[in-house]
């Protein structure tokens, strides 16, 4: 079978990214994705920015807030020539920088999600729970990211999305597409390639 389709579906799934105070122009990520179904694979990349902010300097052992607030999206209705039934299972991976510690993260808004969203640090990164589904043909928003840190005695805080490889993902998801009228669960992951750095802090 190809997946032609579910790589299109995947593809807009919105990614998230950070600009400190001092710039106010988004920049563009571009995630390498992968998705798996019935022993097939395709891989395909996908751009999209996002608004954030973060502030450009705090004292030692200050409180640093980094908001991120995802645009609008939709789920296509047909992808490929196959029906998109939903997206699902959504998980987004952001570390917590050096030079921090992690103190809180919340949520605020967003719409059509299908699910109740969640947040909450796991080992090292700050993770984005979307359980879904989202079906397709919808309108959604992810919810506006608050992650709060502490700064340490020096240095800089630099803030970066997760995922480094294929086997080490900073994104995850399961697209569900029909195929001869079956559903078809497609697992998808990807890591953003390059990675740039996305806010700096300077401590001091």
């Amino acid at each position: 079978m190809k997946l032609a389709g579910i790589a299109t579906a995947a593809a807009l799934v919105p990614m998230l990214m950070f600009a400190t105070n001092a710039s106010a122009a988004p920049q563009t990520i571009t995630y390498k994705l992968r998705a798996s179904a019935v022993g097939q694979t395709t891989d395909f990349t996908l751009d999209q920015g996002v608004d954030a902010s973060a502030p450009a300097t705090v004292a030692p052992n200050g409180a640093v807030k980094v908001t991120i607030d995802p645009a609008p999206n939709k789920v296509p209705a047909e992808a490929g020539g196959r029906q998109v039934r939903e997206i699902k299972g959504l998980a987004l991976k952001l570390p917590v920088p050096a030079n921090s510690k992690f103190t809180s993260a919340s949520l605020s808004g967003g719409a059509g999600l299908g699910g109740t969203p969640t947040i909450a640090l796991q080992g090292n990164d700050v993770v984005l729970n979307v359980p879904g589904p989202i079906k397709g043909g919808a309108d959604f928003e992810l919810p506006t990211v608050t992650i709060n840190l502490q700064a340490g005695g020096t240095g800089t805080i630099t803030t970066k999305l997760g995922g480094t490889s294929y086997d080490a993902p900073g994104l995850t998801f399961t697209a569900v597409v029909s195929v001869i009228g079956f559903p078809v669960n497609a697992a998808a992951k990807g890591y953003p390639d390059p990675s740039p750095v996305l806010t700096t802090t300077t401590i001091g």
